[in-house]
């Protein structure tokens, strides 16, 4: 009787690309078991600004940067922006819309907003602070961090990353800044639409109601 040996399940490639391995409550463990946590900043009209304003700005940018004593990396995310669904908004508004006045005036808007974008490349920015923890953290221990169960790697990166967090929460409002630490489904749709481009901006169910799929042959 033939043996019929055991197979292993197959991981797609993108599994193999992705270094994430898990996403618990707002820290994200890498498959080296590092973990960082994410804040998003508010965007400020810089060029609405006075001369004064401006000065003020970028030395109390300077100040907070001077000021850390931990490594950050900054990331801006830039995405060309769809406006379809604005535009299907402006015309079931138009439809609905009796004056005809205020429907001329919604028409010709609608017109000048698909000029615009026609003309320009209109990007929709994002910025972010990257909070990181090495293993290295833990002493001799974080060199094979690989070997410690992922529950302790979690609960010593948030001792780690949450003074942290809260440090630079408080030097953002300093300066005028709205800081928000990003949980696993901002995460999760996040990093979804960054390896998926051609799904601009899409929103997931809530993450907890996924399973995961294992393939396998036959």
């Amino acid at each position: 009787m033939p043996i019929t040996k055991p197979t292993s399940p197959i991981k797609s490639t993108t599994q193999n690309f992705v270094e994430i391995e898990e996403i618990k409550d707002d820290i994200i463990v890498m498959k080296d078991f590092s973990a960082a946590i994410v804040i998003e900043v508010g965007a400020v009209n810089f060029w609405l600004l006075s001369e004064e304003e401006q000065a003020s700005m970028i030395y109390a940018y300077a100040g907070l940067l001077n000021s850390l004593s931990f490594p950050t990396q900054i990331l801006i995310v830039s995405k060309k922006m769809d406006i379809s669904s604005y535009l299907d908004y402006l015309d079931a508004n138009i439809n609905k819309q009796h004056n005809e006045l205020i429907r001329t005036r919604l028409l010709s808007y609608r017109e000048f907003i698909k000029n615009v974008v026609k003309k320009n490349t209109v990007l929709e920015k994002r910025f972010f602070f990257v909070v990181p923890f090495s293993p290295l953290e833990l002493g001799i221990v974080g060199a094979n961090a690989t070997s410690l169960q992922k529950e302790y790697i979690i609960s010593r990166a948030k001792t780690s990353l949450y003074p942290k967090r809260d440090n630079l929460l408080r030097l953002l409002s300093k300066i005028g800044l709205q800081g928000t630490v990003m949980q696993k489904q901002e995460l999760t749709e996040l990093f979804y639409n960054l390896y998926n481009p051609s799904n601009t901006g899409r929103r997931l169910a809530p993450v907890e109601s996924y399973t995961d799929v294992v393939l396998t042959n036959g």
